[in-house]
């Protein structure tokens, strides 16, 4: 059984996998500060909640954004699964994707395991859109290389700037507002804040498409991302698991290579 964690800037997901189906999934709070045991009495109470223990877990993969959790999750995985575990990024772990950016050694994991799942699941050249922490857009080519995208703050990230910035605006909750133009504080925020992402999204897909040159397919991935798809029409399709199917697939790999 494969236990692969997705540590990113807000959250950190757990899921366990038997072969290719999925049978448990659970989220913590990113925290630099837990320790491995701490994890584990997490990890461990939730899994027998799906009748699983810890000697059921005979594989891990790790893909972390935050390198100093990185440390704890390695040792949760040598100590309480008895497993060493892949971490997406070191130099032995294959992912089949070509990286033809100025830096590769820079791509987030996040980014290079989306792009995986992307190169499986659908028909490339492909833009991938993550609603996280970051909003980030990715490019993958026709021949399935990652070729570069955006990175933009977040839209909670957006909301907690302005609060903390102007003493008289109050944070408000991420929805999608009826109309553009509001009457009060609060759905003025609201409004500026959805409103004006959906533009920003918008327009990034235009400019990254008439820059790219020809047709791509949109896959919107990433926590909001529900919240956000319906008002993008230029979104084809959304994907809430990218992340996690992209692990699972770079574990197979390198399983089958090892």
């Amino acid at each position: 059984m494969l236990l692969a964690i997705d540590a990113g800037n807000t959250n950190t997901v757990f899921a366990l996998f038997d072969e290719t189906t999925q049978i448990g999934l659970w989220r913590a709070v990113t925290n630099t500060q837990r320790t491995a045991d701490e994890y584990a009495v997490f990890l461990k109470t939730l899994m027998a909640g799906v009748g699983v223990q810890a000697h059921d877990v005979t594989d891990a993969i790790i893909g972390s954004v935050v390198p100093d959790v990185n440390f704890n999750l390695l040792k949760l995985c040598r100590e309480h699964f008895d497993c060493e575990p892949l971490l997406v990024g070191s130099p032995d772990v294959k992912t089949g994707i070509k990286v033809k950016i100025d830096r590769p050694e820079e791509l987030g994991a996040d980014r290079l395991i989306n792009a995986v799942a992307g190169v499986s699941l659908y028909k490339t050249p492909l833009l991938l859109i993550d609603f996280g922490t970051a909003t980030t857009f990715d490019v993958v080519d026709g021949e399935g290389a990652y070729c570069g995208g955006v990175i933009a703050p977040g839209i909670n990230l957006s909301i907690r700037a302005l609060h903390m910035a102007a003493a008289k605006l109050p944070s408000v909750a991420v929805v999608r507002p009826p109309k553009v133009i509001a009457t009060g504080t609060v759905t003025a925020i609201q409004s500026g804040v959805y409103w004006g992402y959906v533009g920003m999204i918008e327009g990034l897909i235009a400019r990254i498409k008439d820059e790219f040159g020809m047709p791509m397919t949109v896959i919107a991935t990433g926590g909001l991302s529900k919240l956000f798809v319906d008002s993008i029409p230029a979104i084809d399709e959304i994907n809430t698991d990218m992340t996690l199917r992209g692990l699972s697939l770079i574990y197979e790999q390198n399983r089958k290579t090892a």
